[in-house]
């Protein structure tokens, strides 16, 4: 199924081969980090919402959660369930919109929506939460994503992206990380959050696969506009990159309860 963003039709399953292949997972330490602030522990009952192709609900299926996962896509969805197959995982994936997903009421202990809650329309995805989550529940968002203005070879591959697609809202983001989410105010209250910037390894290929993967270029464009921008991706790298190197990304948290 695909959706509107940026004035464009973004179908995420277009991607789902390179999104599992070449999108890197969040580093230890964000896990390390969450498992300390009580997420992601064996038993709890934890919906992720927009799985895509399950990166963090895989990571808490092997850790003994109970996981169900919820993304629009079916063919996200089906690459997450070949993923958990292939490392005999036991989670749940079901194609479904978050704002309608058909879970019990209070069914979970923890709801995670990592890099997707801009997708979803506020006004009816809170209501859900709320009806979802058990009464000491939590939802926690997060993000993982490369610093332009501090990383010359991110900032060279998005003035590339902007080429092929000029209204990419994403492009040069600052990094700035609000104490809380401005959709939260008076319907969460705070109840941690943390932000830390890693240096994550790529080769060109993997960095070329990356950006197949996002939503500018293999979800937005045509097969034939992503077979172009790669090709001039990797002739770009091959100038301004080794076949080696890191790129600096910011990663944040925020662990919200039900305001009363």
């Amino acid at each position: 199924m695909s959706s509107e963003y940026d004035g464009r039709t973004v179908d995420w399953g277009k991607t789902s081969a390179d999104y599992s292949t070449w999108r890197p997972n969040y580093p230890d330490r964000f896990f390390r980090v969450l498992k300390s602030l009580g997420i992601g522990i064996a038993g709890q009952r934890i919906l992720d919402l927009g799985t895509g192709v399950g990166s963090i609900a895989l990571h808490f299926a092997d850790v003994g959660a109970i996981v169900t996962a919820l993304d629009i896509s079916a063919g996200q969805i089906e690459e997450a369930r070949r993923q958990a197959a292939a490392r005999r995982l036991d989670a749940q994936f079901i194609t479904s919109s978050a704002e309608s997903s058909g879970q019990p009421d209070a069914s979970f202990d923890v709801i995670t929506a990592s890099q997707s809650w801009l997708y979803f329309d506020s006004k009816r995805m809170i209501p859900e939460v709320k009806r979802l989550l058990a009464s000491d529940g939590v939802l926690m968002t997060s993000h993982m994503y490369w610093l332009p203005r501090r990383d010359a070879i991110a900032r060279a591959s998005e003035r590339l992206v902007l080429q092929y697609n000029p209204r990419w809202s994403h492009a040069n983001v600052g990094g700035d990380v609000s104490v809380l989410p401005s959709w939260a105010e008076g319907h969460f209250s705070l109840d941690a959050m943390f932000v830390f910037d890693e240096m994550i390894s790529f080769t060109r290929a993997s960095w070329r696969g990356r950006f197949r993967a996002c939503r500018a270029i293999g979800a937005t464009l045509t097969p034939e506009e992503t077979e172009a921008f790669d090709r001039e991706h990797d002739a770009l790298l091959k100038k301004i990159a080794p076949e080696q190197f890191s790129v600096l990304h910011r990663i944040d948290a925020h662990i919200l309860r039900l305001a009363v």
